[in-house]
């Protein structure tokens, strides 16, 4: 006791500072829990299978809706990458489509928090591809001797109130079994790209899109 009463100050000083320290553990630990759930995060899966002709869907599972902007897809061949913005349906000769069918012109708009949608089956993704290059495809062969190895997909989207754009990208391996072809993603959540430095990569697909 007598110690005790001779160390009261420095007993006092540390006790203090150990409190401050407890309080800025459980403060980090609100924050990061805040940070977590008003994080935008977007899911791109395959769905009803896993051939070529699985679901591509995304879904926004943010806490608040997504504005879609271009969704990108990224063929991977053996002679290079393919891409094209799938945000638009294609439109037949002399459709010049209308205002009040924009729902049937174009993907891009809100998306609410908790809903999916899907952009067809993946065949039809990469064929949309190929045909935009003018490339025909028989399987996983195109007419110009190339081989489809992989199907990129890329999500660009404004959050909530935010003005900076987040993205969100999944890359899947086309592989033949006996069974016929499979896709299997490279890994097993999809990639996001809402932090500062990810969404500089973010503004760098735009740009890419609009060279």
């Amino acid at each position: 006791m007598n110690w005790i009463s001779q160390h009261s100050s420095a007993i006092s000083a540390l006790t203090s500072l150990c409190t401050l320290l407890v309080w800025l553990f459980y403060a980090q630990l609100l924050y990061l829990n805040f940070k977590r759930q008003r994080q935008p995060k977007i899911i791109i899966n395959r769905g009803f299978g896993r051939s070529l002709q699985a679901r591509c869907v995304i879904s926004n599972m943010s806490p608040e809706p997504i504005f879609i902007e271009h969704i990108v897809v990224i063929l991977h061949t053996d002679r290079g990458t393919l891409f094209q913005d799938l945000i638009d349906f294609e439109r037949s000769a002399g459709d010049k489509g209308s205002a009040d069918q924009l729902v049937e012109t174009t993907r891009q708009g809100p998306m609410a928090s908790g809903s999916y949608n899907h952009i067809g089956t993946f065949q039809n993704v990469v064929e949309r591809v190929l045909r935009w290059h003018d490339i025909p495809t028989d399987d996983f062969q195109t007419t110009d001797g190339r081989t489809l190895q992989a199907v990129e997909l890329r999500v660009i989207a404004i959050y909530g109130s935010e003005d900076s754009p987040v993205g969100a990208s999944r890359t899947f391996e086309l592989t033949m079994s006996p069974s016929g072809e499979a896709l299997i993603p490279t890994r097993l959540d999809t990639r996001r790209y809402a932090s500062r430095w990810r969404r500089l990569r973010v503004k760098r697909w735009i740009r890419e899109l609009d060279a």
